[in-house]
């Protein structure tokens, strides 16, 4: 996984072809424009290829679903809404995800690179663990993250996925939205999706980074210990995040029949407010609704993510030192 270069063990002299592959003596060189291009597609891959389930996910969240958008299982809810919704259901609002997935991917993954290369250099001598380094590298990354990615997009994704959305079409959606409840609507789950994504990608970054300690502790470029190391980390984080993922939805969608129910007229806005909401309207298990479908959605999507990130990442820095050894 990414890493703070060790020298290669048999690298070849400078100016002479290298030996071997040793994926360890190639993020040396690699530079951030090799981390953007490898982050960006890895964030596109991630997010449309697992969209379906992810659209399950949201309505799988729904406080007070619809009878006919009640499911019991990821399979039985993406065959249902492929029957009754029409085959390109599940694919609604895909395109806003895709606009934002790989310039903020492409960031997302250069800010890892540079923050723990730096963290590595300063604090490896004092003796600081892998997983010490990652917790702090965390806090660093997750607000800039969450600034290329914020609400505006999440909120018009979750809206065309819901059932029986009215929406058309992206375009329809914010400006629904932007007329009926004014700007402000867009951000309504910032605060959460800040709070939401610092502890993700903190569990995220401890757990990947421990598995590849475990499983790949040379650091070679072995595509099935990334697979595996991303699925892990994204399951454990997807589970640990679920009740403010839950809070995150309701606030992005301010589902009518739920807030109804609980007397609520107007808008639901704020972190304290979806927490007490959801309490009231399911309890403790309340939180944890979707989580079956959050995680099959965040394994396979981490995984893919890992695992396109450190192949373009290998494949872009070779090709450069190839070129740069064949002159």
């Amino acid at each position: 996984g990414p890493g703070p270069p060790t020298p290669a063990a048999g690298a070849a002299a400078p100016g002479q072809p290298m030996e071997s592959e040793d994926y360890e003596s190639l993020p040396s060189g690699a530079s951030l424009g090799t981390h953007m291009m490898a982050g960006a597609v890895a964030g596109i891959m991630e997010h449309t290829v697992m969209y379906p389930v992810d659209s399950v996910k949201t309505r799988m969240q729904s406080l007070q679903p619809d009878p006919k958008a009640q499911y019991r299982s990821v399979y039985e809810a993406l065959k249902r809404i492929v029957l009754t919704e029409g085959f390109w259901r599940p694919l609604r609002g895909i395109n806003v995800t895709m606009l934002g997935a790989g310039p903020a991917h492409a960031m997302y993954f250069a800010c890892y690179e540079n923050l723990k290369k730096s963290l590595s250099d300063t604090l490896q001598q004092g003796g600081n663990s892998h997983l010490a380094n990652e917790a702090f590298l965390c806090a660093c990354v997750c607000p800039a993250w969450c600034w290329l990615c914020p609400s505006p997009g999440a909120v018009v994704k979750q809206r065309m996925q819901m059932f029986n959305s009215p929406y058309k079409s992206v375009l329809a959606c914010v400006r629904t939205v932007q007329r009926t409840e004014g700007f402000g609507a867009f951000y309504r789950s910032y605060t959460t999706q800040l709070t939401m994504n610092v502890p993700f990608q903190a569990i995220h970054f401890i757990t990947y980074e421990f598995m590849q300690v475990q499983i790949n502790p040379h650091r070679d470029y072995n595509p099935q210990s990334h697979i595996v190391s991303g699925a892990v980390a994204g399951a454990v984080a997807a589970a640990a995040t679920t009740p403010l993922d839950v809070c995150k939805t309701l606030l992005n969608t301010q589902e009518n029949v739920a807030l109804s129910s609980v007397n609520i007229s107007g808008h639901l806005s704020g972190m304290v407010n979806a927490f007490k909401t959801v309490y009231q309207l399911g309890g403790l298990p309340g939180y944890f609704r979707g989580v079956q479908a959050r995680v099959i959605y965040q394994m396979p999507s981490t995984a893919i993510a890992w695992s396109v990130y450190e192949f373009f990442k290998y494949f872009l820095t070779k090709h450069k030192l190839e070129r740069r050894t064949s002159l």
